[in-house]
């Protein structure tokens, strides 16, 4: 048990390392080598940071834990949003989220924790009747996230555009740091993925060795699952106040978390659900 204890602390801390010491620094190389816009790095930190959650979600379905994968899901949505918020208040950035794109956004956030709320106070079963609706919703979120930036965060905060047409600045890089940026982030991702198998296992032996139910299974990996996040949202804040580009950070990081919710819960679910399906 004591090594099962060991193994879980380790591989916990290894998650935190590599996301924010490969994970962010090389998202961040990537974003000044092609001159992205600080939506276009949070939807892509959202996608990489969303890597655990899969392998969780995959795993729990491939051994018919539907239990635990919905509470994964939920447990991760709820601690990225507090996560979030913690780093918000950290970098004293609570009035840029009363920009109406952010709160938006924010709206956004809360409806992918009450859907799963919903489907467990209804009892509602994860099958492929509700894939088509989860796909919709994904589409819509989406659309709603792109239009919402484009209208107020022009249309009421001039001064952010300037400081996104300083990002113009930063030098286009040649396609072979782009190649190696995006295969570093690839590798990381695998990483990920086989530290979380690694972790889920763990937890997984842990839990029967107390016999700890579903939830509780599901909650814990929504916990570790979501270390991700949180080093993206806090260090990509404090990149862009060293720019006095506050709006950017939060911008950034809003859209990491809203990418990540969206993923797990409409995209990773739907995964889930498949799996599911096709080893019943």
């Amino acid at each position: 048990m004591l090594l099962e204890i060991i193994k879980f602390i380790f591989y916990s801390i290894l998650i935190v390392v590599i996301s924010k010491y490969i994970l962010v620094m090389t998202l961040r190389k990537l974003a000044e080598n092609l001159n992205l816009k600080a939506k276009t790095v949070g939807d892509i930190a959202g996608y990489a940071t969303s890597v655990p959650e899969f392998l969780t979600i995959t795993t729990s379905s491939i051994r018919g834990l539907s239990g635990a994968s919905i509470y994964n899901i939920l447990s991760s949505n709820v601690i990225n949003l507090i996560q979030y918020l913690a780093t918000i208040i950290m970098n004293k950035n609570g009035d840029k989220i009363r920009n109406k794109a952010i709160k938006t956004d924010l709206v956004l956030v809360v409806i992918t924790i009450l859907i799963p709320i919903l489907l467990l106070k209804f009892n509602i079963e994860l099958n492929l009747a509700i894939v088509p609706a989860f796909i919709i919703l994904y589409v819509f979120f989406r659309f709603l996230n792109n239009n919402v930036h484009k209208l107020y965060l022009k249309k009421e905060d001039k001064e952010l555009e300037i400081e996104i047409e300083k990002e113009k600045k930063w030098e286009k890089g040649n396609r072979r740091k782009t190649i190696k940026y995006c295969t570093i982030l690839i590798i990381t991702g695998i990483f990920l993925f086989i530290i979380g198998e690694l972790l889920g296992n763990t937890l997984e032996q842990l839990c029967n060795l107390f016999n700890i139910s579903e939830v509780i299974i599901g909650i814990l990996l929504g916990f570790m699952t979501s270390l991700p996040e949180l080093i993206t949202f806090f260090e990509a804040q404090k990149h862009h106040k060293k720019a006095n580009d506050d709006m950017l950070g939060v911008v950034e990081a809003t859209n990491n978390l809203l990418t990540s919710n969206i993923l797990n819960l409409f995209a990773i679910q739907t995964v889930g659900i498949l799996i599911m399906t096709i080893l019943k």
